[in-house]
């Protein structure tokens, strides 16, 4: 492959420790050795970056390495100068002529990528729900920027992002200008919503990149690595425009129901939920950008797909409430899990479930156990009413709720159809049934859940009597798959 001017500088590079892969992007070059990997800048200038002087590419490579190690600090190794020696050849950190920089990282198999284990069907519910909880926590931990973001920030990043797409274009540009019109009035309709977050401290200096291809395995943990570092104007947004990225990537490639669950552990760990509405837009915004980067690759298929994506995107959805019930052992979790995607906006509803709340409210981590006094009757009374009060925050967002809870009271049961009545939305309500036998053995094969739920809980459920049940009831004696499908017969109708 020809780099030009920097040829010599990639086959250095490769006699390190003997290249056993080279990976190109459109602004870089880097050479996969046995132990590190060597990440080279391409010398290039674009209106967003200019890698053009060897000066330039040493200042940034110093820059990468600090922000990256926010996020993978074992990853990150350190910016190496390349120069040269007296007799003419290159090494690294002499006391030369600056040739050009690198940054260096340790090796790991491309295997570890998670697109790369996705491609692969490998991608687990632990996997996402670490992720979501590593994102949270470098955001937790990210500078408050004041100034940028809001609707200012983000009408630059479409401003920028159309004048590119006119430049290397993904679609007719009819409907490039048509795309860019819908967004920006899209964009209109959020704005308060948007200079409110700003105010509130949820514009920070984020990632910026937050990609599958930008996310690896390391020590068995799922690490963000390679973020934005040329630009703090691009990559200083709103925490969900961040991780916006990541849900989009997941959605594209058909893993919607592991976008709603990095949505959702997101959301328990950071309190973002008056950001929902935000969602569409800025997935949307991601894929279009995304589709402008592969038609400048000439990736034209890719780029029709980015495209055709954030159309999809954009399409009103109506919001609803849905509510599974059920006695312990019977599934809810587990089927409103499968069925949180499929309701309202991308990525689907907010699920609201009573063992997490309850959790929270104690200030543990959602697999503690508490003691059975966190059970008495005064304290699941709180842990409803503040179920109830976040189902009606986020339906007054007009966004789509699952409620996952035993809601074997009929006043409970109620409470919930008339927050939806309240608000003008559909309400879907389903009844888990399996035997007692069937629920029995489900709780004592949980291994680390987060139900506290025991078998003398279960067989005491049992004996109670959830009064007259208006809702659809669900064999739940059956495979997962088939109640899944079944409510979502239903859900369609």
């Amino acid at each position: 492959m020809n780099f030009g001017a920097q040829d010599e500088v990639v086959a250095f590079l490769a006699s390190l420790e003997g290249a056993r892969d080279i990976v190109t992007t459109h602004i870089s070059v880097v050479v996969i050795g046995e132990s590190c990997a060597y990440k080279l800048k391409r010398a290039v200038r674009f209106p967003y970056l200019d890698f053009s002087t060897p000066p330039k590419r040493f200042a940034m490579c110093e820059r990468e390495v600090a922000l990256n190690r926010r996020f993978a600090p074992s990853l990150y190794l350190g910016a190496r100068r390349i120069t040269r020696t007296a007799h003419g050849a290159l090494e690294l950190d002499g006391g030369g002529a600056l040739v050009d920089a690198v940054v260096m990282m340790r090796r790991f198999e491309q295997d570890a990528l998670l697109d790369n284990i996705a491609r692969a069907g490998g991608l687990t519910r632990e996997m996402i729900e670490a992720l979501a909880r590593r994102i949270a926590e470098t955001h937790d931990a990210a500078p408050v920027d004041a100034e940028r973001g809001g609707a200012t920030g983000l009408r630059r990043v479409l401003d920028g992002a159309e004048e590119s797409s006119r430049e290397a274009a993904a679609a007719p540009p009819a409907e490039i200008e048509a795309r860019f019109a819908l967004l920006r009035e899209v964009l209109d309709t959020q704005s308060a919503r948007l200079d409110a977050r700003r105010a509130q401290g949820k514009v920070r200096r984020c990632h910026g990149d937050l990609t599958l291809r930008n996310i690896c395995l390391l020590d068995g943990e799922p690490t963000p690595f390679d973020c934005l570092e040329f630009d703090d104007d691009i990559a200083t947004v709103d925490v969900l425009y961040d991780l916006a990225f990541l849900l989009m990537d997941l959605w594209r490639i058909g893993e919607r129901g592991f976008a709603n669950l990095a949505l959702n552990r997101y959301l328990d760990a950071r309190e973002e939920a008056d950001g929902l509405p935000l969602l569409p837009l800025f997935m949307a915004l991601r894929a279009t950008i995304r589709a402008h980067v592969e038609a400048s690759q000439s990736h034209a298929d890719a780029a029709r797909d980015y495209f055709a994506l954030a159309g999809a995107l954009l399409r009103p959805a109506s919001p609803r409430i849905v509510a599974v019930g059920g006695f312990s052992g019977s599934g809810k979790s587990s089927v409103s899990a499968q069925v949180a995607h499929r309701l309202g906006a991308a990525p689907g509803a907010r699920t609201l479930n009573s063992d997490r709340l309850r959790k929270a409210m104690f200030g543990v981590v959602p697999t503690a156990r508490l003691p059975q006094e966190a059970y008495a009757s005064e304290v699941s009374a709180r842990v409803y009413a503040r179920l109830f009060d976040e189902a009606t925050r986020i339906a007054a967002l007009g966004w789509s709720v699952v409620v996952d809870a035993v809601l074997d009271r009929v006043e409970d049961r109620a409470r919930i159809e008339e927050i939806a009545r309240a608000h003008g939305l559909r309400f879907d309500g389903f009844w888990l049934d399996a035997e007692d036998a069937q629920r029995v053995a489900r709780v004592e094969a949980r291994r680390g859940d987060v139900s506290d739920a025991t078998k003398d809980i279960a067989l005491a459920q049992a004996r109670r009597e959830p009064g007259p049940m208006q809702w659809t009831r669900i064999d739940a004696s059956r495979t997962l798959e088939t109640s899944v499908a079944e409510i979502a017969r239903a859900l369609e109708t």
